[in-house]
C-alpha cells in the first residue's frame, strides 16, 4: 500500500514513516509543506496520504485543505489527516459528502501502533475511522440539542458512539463483550429513534451517524 507522508516537524514526519513502514505501507514520499504535499501526491498517486492539518505556508489547515483538494481531483486515494487539538469542526468538514476512505485522528493516537495502523488499513479499504474523542465531543453537543438521543438507553449511546468511529458490529460487539446479535438490534433502535436510513454499508452509515450528530 503506497503513502505519502504530509508533517512539518521533521522527528514526527520520520517517525510516521517508520511506523508506517513497519506497518507494511510502502512510504513513497514525505512532505514538509502542503504544497509539496500536492506535489508528491500527483507525482507517485498513492493509494493513501496521511497528512498534519496545520502546516505550512500559513499554519492553519492547510493539511485539510490539501487532502480536501486530493479527494476531490483524486477520490480513489485514501486520506487520513492527523490533529494536535480536538475540533468538531474538521472531522464534519472532512467527512461532507465523502462516502469512504477518510480519517480523522488525533496524534496521540499514533503511540497506539497496533490500533492505529488499523484504522490506516480501515480507510484504505474503504471504511471509515474518526477519533473517539471527536466522537464523544459530537455526542454530548448532539445530547443537549436531540430529545432522540436523551431517548436511548446507555449501552445504545455507546454502540452510537462506536459506529460513528467506524468500527463494524463485530468490532462493536468485541469491544463491549457483548454478542454481535445484541448489537444488530441496538443499531436497529438507534435507526429507529434517530430517524436514521437503514445501511449494510458500514462507511455509509457511519456517515448517517456522524450527519446527525453534526446538525
Amino acid at each position: 500500500m503506497r503513502v505519502v507522508i504530509g508533517e512539518d516537524e521533521a522527528l514526527l514526519r520520520e517517525g510516521l514513516s517508520l511506523v508506517l513502514a513497519q506497518g507494511g505501507f510502502d512510504v513513497v514520499a514525505a512532505a514538509a509543506t502542503a504544497d509539496q504535499l500536492l506535489d508528491e501526491t500527483k507525482a507517485h498517486k498513492p493509494n493513501l496520504v496521511v497528512t498534519d492539518i496545520r502546516m505550512p505556508p500559513d499554519h492553519t489547515d492547510d493539511g485539510l485543505r490539501a487532502a480536501l483538494f486530493i479527494r476531490q481531483t483524486m477520490p480513489k486515494t485514501a486520506i487520513v489527516v492527523l490533529s494536535q487539538h480536538l475540533q468538531r469542526r474538521y472531522a464534519i468538514e472532512l467527512l461532507s459528502g465523502t462516502s469512504s476512505g477518510v480519517g480523522y485522528l488525533l496524534k496521540q493516537r499514533i503511540a497506539d501502533v497496533e490500533h492505529f495502523v488499523q484504522d490506516l488499513q480501515r480507510v484504505c479499504a474503504g471504511g471509515t475511522a474518526l477519533d473517539p474523542d471527536v466522537v464523544t465531543l459530537m455526542v454530548a453537543r448532539a445530547r443537549t440539542d436531540h430529545d432522540a438521543l436523551l431517548r436511548l438507553t446507555p449501552r445504545q449511546q455507546q454502540v452510537l458512539a462506536l459506529m460513528a468511529e467506524g468500527r463494524s458490529n463485530n468490532s462493536i460487539a468485541r469491544h463491549l463483550l457483548i454478542s454481535e446479535k445484541a448489537v444488530i438490534q441496538h443499531v436497529s433502535h438507534i435507526y429507529d429513534e434517530l430517524g436514521l436510513p437503514v445501511s449494510e454499508d458500514d462507511h455509509r452509515r457511519v456517515l448517517a451517524v456522524v450527519r446527525y450528530l453534526s446538525q
